[in-house]
């Protein structure tokens, strides 16, 4: 049993400062500051901003921290995608472990409390050995955040796909658009999916055409089958090059099939648009569109220094401010993507500094949402389920 914790003198999103008392992994009272009364165990929150914990929806922790063992130039996705595939050939199931271990550190400590990560099945002779380590990384990190593990293919032999599923993944990952039949590669998503009870989230329409038709295939098959699982698309940088009438139909139909929908802002702006020398596209999905047409959407970090992208520090505030500076929302709905609207994509129960939400919180220092994106101190509190599960204190001096 976790012990109540009173948080003493936090800002909230909506610039009150309070005390919360966390209690039974709820947030129990919401009150002005100096009000409740001495608890046996309290954490002093001035100067820190008390936000919803993030989640990040999308990351590839058995690809994660190999950039400087692999690279990938020229840098794009097909040369990221050959690069990977010639390092996983080496790759066991030891090294997947050690290296997702290390990732899920370092988005814990940034805020992160849930994670949802794909899972490749990986070339050799034992294809599923990253999938296994993931998967016991998920069971081994359960208290401290919730991981959730999609086998990610692209053509797979459905013979593999079934052994994969067969493991106890929760979701069912893919790429329609690198096979030869975006359609039929939906349709056997869908049906497999159904039959294992498990999620659906596809990569969806990584490129820059718009005539790319991964979203709308799915869309239309989640409404043929009837299919009542959670159902996620990420990427979708297509829609951001549709002629706007386009885009907005197509975000229709999205939301109709109740599909949520990740951004992927710092990956996408690395590896796409690199045929286009002048009038170079932003490589991201049309967020506003998508908000406007009332998909649920969240934002994720995707890569954490690997072939895909050699930067990135697993850092939601990093991906909410790209989102405002690139996908020109506005502060409160970025951090509201990589938050709130991250954990709903993730069908998590609502967490927050709110009376009766899950007491997964994030204390970063600083004044307002501008300075937290801006700043993005490192000076952080993660609470999960009411519990201190990490805490970052850096000390400057200037001289």
């Amino acid at each position: 049993m976790i012990p109540p914790l009173l948080l003493r003198g936090a800002r909230l999103p909506d610039g009150l400062v309070c005390d919360l008392l966390l209690e039974g992994g709820l947030v129990r009272r919401v009150a002005p500051a100096g009000s409740l009364p001495v608890g046996p165990d309290e954490l002093d929150l001035s100067g820190y901003l008390l936000l919803p914990a993030p989640a990040e929806p999308h990351a590839h922790l058995d690809k994660a921290l190999t950039w400087d063992r692999v690279g990938a130039p020229p840098c794009d996705l097909p040369s990221a995608v050959a690069a990977w595939r010639a390092y996983a050939e080496q790759v066991d199931e030891a090294d997947v472990a050690e290296r997702a271990r290390r990732a899920l550190d370092q988005l814990v400590a940034n805020g992160v409390t849930a994670v949802r990560t794909h899972a490749d099945l990986l070339p050799g002779d034992d294809p599923l050995r990253g999938l296994r380590a993931l998967l016991r990384l998920r069971d081994e990190v359960r208290g401290r955040v919730t991981v959730q593990v999609a086998v990610l293919h692209s053509d797979a032999p459905e013979p593999l796909l079934r052994e994969a599923l067969a493991l106890g993944v929760d979701l069912l990952g893919g790429c329609p658009h690198l096979t030869d039949d975006p359609g039929a590669a939906v349709e056997r998503a869908v049906r497999l999916a159904d039959e294992y009870g498990v999620g659906l989230d596809l990569h969806a329409d990584e490129n820059l055409d718009p005539a790319s038709q991964d979203l709308r295939l799915l869309a239309a098959a989640v409404h043929r089958h009837g299919f009542s699982g959670p159902v996620t698309a990420g990427h979708c940088v297509s829609l951001g090059v549709m002629e706007p009438e386009e885009a907005e139909k197509v975000a229709k139909e999205v939301a109709q099939a109740g599909i949520g929908v990740v951004a992927l802002p710092l990956t996408n702006l690395y590896l796409q648009g690199r045929g286009h020398p002048s009038a170079t596209p932003r490589g991201l999905t049309a967020v506003r569109v998508l908000l406007d047409a009332g998909v649920r959407l969240a934002a994720g970090g995707d890569n954490v220094r690997d072939p895909f992208n050699p930067v990135g520090r697993g850092d939601p505030l990093e991906t909410a401010a790209l989102l405002v500076a690139a996908g020109h929302l506005s502060p409160p709905e970025a951090v509201h993507a990589v938050t709130s609207g991250a954990r709903e994509v993730l069908g998590l129960p609502e967490a927050g500094p709110y009376e009766g939400a899950l007491a997964d919180l994030l204390a970063v220092r600083g004044a307002s949402l501008s300075e937290a994106l801006g700043a993005a101190s490192p000076d952080r509190v993660v609470i999960r389920a009411g519990r201190v599960v990490s805490r970052t204190t850096v000390v400057r001096e200037l001289y």
